[in-house]
């Protein structure tokens, strides 16, 4: 099977996935990168990964991008991701199979979903080839609802998202044990819509609780002054601390560090892929009910907990009940860990889409292989569903 995948440029998000298909596909596999890196990210410690041998630069030189085109047009299935859509829009036109691969539509709510040029680009570029070959990879809970609105993808729509580098750890029960006892991570740019305010509102509940405690908050943006304001008001000098920013590698050691993980995005986090991540590494998750792969990847009280979105209340809730039961946090992190070796990993998911690839060749319509996980159907969820 030949297979390329179009999208903006490649990360370490996508890479587990890119190689994994690589080799189920005997190296006939292309990652088609759209545009460069942008330096901002070179400077946080990225590296440019658009010169690995299986990626084409399809912006680099008309040699380039001939090899794009042709790709497209040889390969049994395209995966369209965030990039142009020239080329998934050329194969949808010939009835060629191709999976859409994106997150939800309107992260800012859905007060412009049924404005006209909502209406006519949904159309145009997916409702149209509904009775075409053409599928969604759900990159978010909230995605299949958000299309469903347009009649695009009703029963098309696969659970999906991103599969970052996962860990074997040779001995789990040692790892959760190290962790330094009351310690929490918040890790992610410091803008509004992530909300670090609530990890510090957090932090000064704890305190005033009387809890002895340890916040890190990794990353660095617009709400930078704000946060160490609001650390120097609540007199939390002692207790919080802002490290900066720092390459995935060294946010991954904090992790391993750390007890509890605090993801406190809105809806406009349309996966969170430090979600994966810190599940990975053992932590206990405190995460919003609106971010996009919260419902996938966690099962409340099980491996995870979820509060709320954007209620603080229900949020220092959940940090007190892991704060109270230390086996609770343990037993948390445990099927966090499983959750990731198990199922959301980019081998398990590179073999299912490959199952799913192939029925989709062999001419099966509406393929319907899983009965949960990654590659089983997307339900329509509600943005108010906890």
């Amino acid at each position: 099977m030949k297979i390329s995948f179009f999208s903006n440029y490649l990360n370490h998000h996508q890479l587990p996935l890119c190689e994994e298909l690589y080799r189920l596909t005997n190296g006939e596999f292309r990652f088609v990168a759209c545009i460069p890196i942008e330096t901002e990210k070179i400077n946080l410690g990225y590296s440019d990964m658009n010169y690995l041998p299986f990626v084409i630069r399809d912006y680099e030189d008309e040699g380039q991008h001939a090899e794009a085109v042709k790709w497209c047009e040889e390969s049994d299935i395209i995966i369209q991701g965030a990039a142009k859509i020239d080329f998934a829009k050329m194969r949808a036109e010939k009835g060629l199979p191709v999976f859409w691969y994106s997150e939800r539509l309107f992260k800012d709510g859905m007060i412009h979903a049924l404005s006209p040029r909502a209406i006519k680009s949904i159309y145009k570029n997916h409702t149209k080839y509904r009775k075409k070959p053409v599928f969604m990879l759900c990159a978010s809970a909230f995605t299949a609802k958000d299309y469903a609105i347009y009649g695009a993808y009703k029963t098309k729509a696969y659970k999906w998202g991103y599969f970052p580098e996962v860990k074997k750890y040779e001995n789990t029960s040692k790892l959760i044990e190290s962790k330094k006892e009351n310690t929490l991570l918040w890790a992610g740019r410091l803008i509004d819509w992530k909300h670090p305010e609530y990890a510090v509102e957090v932090a000064r509940k704890l305190k005033l609780d009387g809890y002895d405690f340890k916040l890190n908050i990794i990353g660095t943006g617009d709400m930078q002054e704000k946060i160490k304001l609001l650390i120097l008001k609540y007199g939390l000098e002692d207790s919080v601390f802002m490290l900066g920013a720092m390459p995935p590698e060294r946010v991954r050691e904090y992790m391993e560090n750390s007890e509890i993980f605090l993801f406190t995005s809105d809806r406009n986090e349309g996966w969170g892929a430090v979600l994966n991540e810190s599940m990975n590494s053992c932590c206990s998750v405190v995460a919003s009910s609106a971010i996009g792969s919260v419902p996938f990847l966690i099962r409340d009280g099980e491996n995870g907990l979820i509060f709320k979105n954007k209620n603080k209340n229900d949020l220092y809730k959940k940090v007190k009940i892991l704060f109270e039961h230390t086996s609770k946090r343990k037993t948390l992190g445990l099927n966090a860990y499983n959750t990731l070796i198990n199922q959301w990993n980019a081998k398990n998911a590179a073999e299912r889409l490959f199952a799913l690839f192939t029925a989709v060749i062999n001419g099966e319509k509406v393929p319907d292989l899983f009965c949960d996980g990654v590659c089983s159907k997307a339900e329509i969820l509600r943005d108010n569903w906890y």
